[in-house]
């Protein structure tokens, strides 16, 4: 299973920018996950509508009509494996562990956005994942695979929007 995961986009409705990168690098995902921050309804509705296995969760700066339609966590099964989601809050030097202990044990595979930087670090038996902002002067994104044991991330960077 290929995951494309995004976060922290930052836009009230889909731009062209948006939308060329949605139509080469995450319409053929096996599942896209929004990590936060969709920030405008007509996004939010453009993603559901467009992916059939699109998942996302509210971030501190979503529409509040957005965070009617998306949880601030989500707990998902895929290929097997317990997937943890969520935005993230508080000190960003101290997130990836802030969001562990909020999703506590039992989790293969945690996602979560809010400090727009890339990182992949292992706590515990849990792989932490955060594909930095989809928005910005580094535009970026993660892909992950899950095929059997393994869980491997691709982390990939865009030229800004123009």
């Amino acid at each position: 299973m290929r995951l494309a995961v995004i976060s922290d986009t930052h836009l009230r409705e889909p731009s062209p920018w948006f939308k060329r990168i949605f139509a080469a690098h995450l319409m053929d995902a096996d599942a896209l996950i929004h990590c936060g921050d969709v920030t405008g309804k007509p996004m939010y509705d453009y993603l559901s509508s467009n992916h059939p296995f699109f998942y996302g969760v509210s971030g501190n700066m979503c529409d509040p009509l957005v965070g009617e339609d998306l949880p601030p966590m989500l707990r998902l099964q895929l290929a097997g494996r317990n997937v943890g989601v969520t935005h993230g809050w508080g000190e960003k030097s101290r997130l990836p562990a802030t969001v562990f202990e909020a999703f506590g044990q039992g989790v293969d595979l945690l996602l979560f956005g809010h400090s727009h930087r890339q990182t992949k670090v292992v706590m515990g038996d849990t792989l932490l994942v955060n594909p930095g902002a989809l928005s910005g002067e580094k535009p970026c994104m993660a892909f992950i695979n899950m095929v059997t044991e393994n869980i491997t991330v691709e982390f990939r960077v865009f030229s800004p929007a123009t």
